[in-house]
């Protein structure tokens, strides 16, 4: 079980399980709604979370719904068509981010010439 929070605490999750994966993504969507250069995400079926609190979301394209805890603006989560049944999790809001180590780099090609990944040979 893994467990985080939202920077206030108004907002916080308890996961279960193994996640279905640990990714950079480097998509300038993920850069606006997070203010960072890349995100990590972890990545659960939804049925391995556990929300308490009121997370607010926001519709920043067709089909995605990004969550953040309405009273401290803190980025939590993602939810897209694309994956049904998922929420993707910020790295940075577990109490232990360091249980989990990424595996993958997507929309590398939209990575800031900074942060590009290497290349898989």
């Amino acid at each position: 079980m893994a467990a985080g929070h939202c920077l206030c605490g108004a907002v916080s999750f308890e996961t279960s399980g193994t996640p279905r994966f640990v990714a950079n993504c480097h998509c300038e969507n993920c850069r606006r709604a997070t203010g960072a250069a890349f995100s990590t995400w972890v990545g659960f079926t939804d049925d391995q979370i556990n929300w308490t609190g009121a997370r607010a979301t926001y519709a920043s394209s067709e089909g995605v719904a990004r969550g953040f805890c309405k009273e401290c603006g803190t980025p939590l989560s993602y939810q897209g068509a694309k994956w049904d049944g998922e929420t993707h999790i910020l790295i940075g809001a577990f109490d232990q981010p360091e249980q989990f180590t990424p595996k993958a780099d997507v929309f590398a090609e939209e990575a800031l010439a900074f942060c590009k990944p290497p290349i898989a040979s």
